[in-house]
């Protein structure tokens, strides 16, 4: 089994499957829903999980979050079937909220960056190591960088600040060198493609080099992307694939449980796409054309395919859009759906895992990535839509987190 390097050779072994955040597992086919088979759901209460990471075969760790003014993190190992917790971490300090994020490193261990703290764990959970993180904001999540260091960054939503990169050592999380200033606010996560690491701020995408020899974190001064027009806010997470950089606009939101109805900016959202080699080949086309358009998480990209699939959390609507050299993005098919987490890929099958959220609360589809054909869908019992992170799991099946819910959906 393959996977990123710097991380442990899992088919999951941290957000969105790695750090490009292409969404597709490592070394596990899809869940290949032939006729007649359905979707079936196991569900337990598990409030402030977020996210999910495999380990070894048959390890399902979860990491979660308290909700307070000064919030503190937890990791569970549980049961890949019946969900029950196997091992829990004591709770883990971390200050201001924002949902972080876990990696398996490795050399085995667990970072988990969450508030302003950074923890290693052992794979029993208990604590090895721990850094206070030097801004007083929330990090949003971390990234494992080929040579095994680990890279972060402070969320700022309002403007107020510029944020700041910082790498760490991952034995006794001791930073390496100074802060790196990014010229904007970010409110996205970083992704990454080896040492070249993505950063999505507030009105313009950048790009830094990492040399773990020289131990120096540089901006690639001939790489940015002006995106933000008058009628939009700002963009989130990025995706590597295909030799492009995928995200999307319009970030600011209201949350109340759901996204429907919650952008604030007035324009239309937009799929941007960036050249990889040439940021002055890029393009924004609209997903659903309609007014205050709002998501907080990744388009997906096959590059298998050559299909994006977007989304406009605040209208309820998901796009595929086939590209091509010659044609650019052209729509494929469009249909309304409740979607608002982090989405899986199954490059073997063409299976897309997305939500779908509505007044009887969230479910999962399974979507044929180029027809948009819903292949399967079951109800997760959350009542609230997933914002964040699912993962696959080992046998036919996924996992799903909504800040109050854990969800294995598997084939029936």
């Amino acid at each position: 089994m393959t996977g990123p390097v710097g991380y442990y050779p899992s088919p999951w072994p941290g957000e969105d499957g790695g750090p490009r955040r292409d969404q597709a597992p490592h070394g596990l086919p899809g869940l290949t829903l032939a006729d007649g088979e359905t979707l079936q759901a196991k569900c337990r209460d598990a409030p402030g999980a977020g996210m999910v990471v495999l380990r070894d075969p048959g390890e399902v760790y979860v990491q979660g979050c308290t909700f307070a003014t000064e919030t503190t993190a937890w990791v569970e190992r549980v049961d890949p079937e019946s969900l029950d917790p196997v091992a829990r971490s004591p709770e883990l300090p971390g200050g201001p909220f924002w949902p972080g994020g876990i990696a398996v490193h490795a050399n085995g261990d667990l970072y988990v960056t969450y508030g302003r703290w950074c923890h290693r764990l052992a794979p029993d959970l208990a604590v090895v190591a721990a850094r206070e993180l030097p801004q007083p904001r929330p990090y949003n999540s971390l990234l494992v960088l080929p040579s095994g260091h680990l890279v972060m960054k402070d969320f700022v939503m309002d403007g107020s600040a510029r944020s700041r990169l910082v790498v760490l050592e991952p034995e006794r999380l001791e930073p390496v060198g100074p802060e790196v200033e990014v010229p904007e606010g970010s409110i996205a996560r970083l992704s990454a493609d080896g040492d070249v690491v993505y950063v999505v701020g507030d009105h313009t995408a950048f790009r830094y080099r990492w040399d773990a020899a020289a131990a120096t974190l540089t901006r690639d001064e001939g790489w940015r992307v002006p995106y933000r027009r008058p009628d939009q806010s700002f963009g989130w997470d990025p995706v590597i694939a295909g030799g492009q950089v995928w995200w999307m606009d319009n970030g600011e939101h209201v949350w109340t449980g759901s996204l429907r109805g919650g952008g604030v900016a007035p324009g239309a959202l937009h799929l941007v796409r960036a050249a990889v080699a040439d940021a002055a080949d890029h393009e924004l086309v609209e997903v659903s054309g309609l007014p205050h358009g709002v998501i907080v998480n990744p388009p997906l990209f096959d590059p298998e395919r050559g299909i994006a699939v977007a989304y406009d959390s605040g209208n309820g609507v998901v796009a595929g859009m086939r590209r091509s050299e010659a044609d650019g993005l052209v729509l494929l098919w469009r249909r309304e759906l409740g979607q608002g987490m982090h989405m899986i890929r199954f490059p073997d099958t063409g299976e897309v895992v997305a939500g779908d959220h509505g007044p009887e609360g969230e479910h999962v589809v399974v979507l044929d990535v180029e027809t948009g054909e819903v292949r399967g869908r079951v109800a997760t019992g959350s009542p609230i839509q997933s914002v964040v992170f699912p993962a696959p799991g080992w046998d036919r099946d996924v996992y799903t987190t909504t800040f109050t819910t854990l969800t294995r959906v598997s084939v029936a």
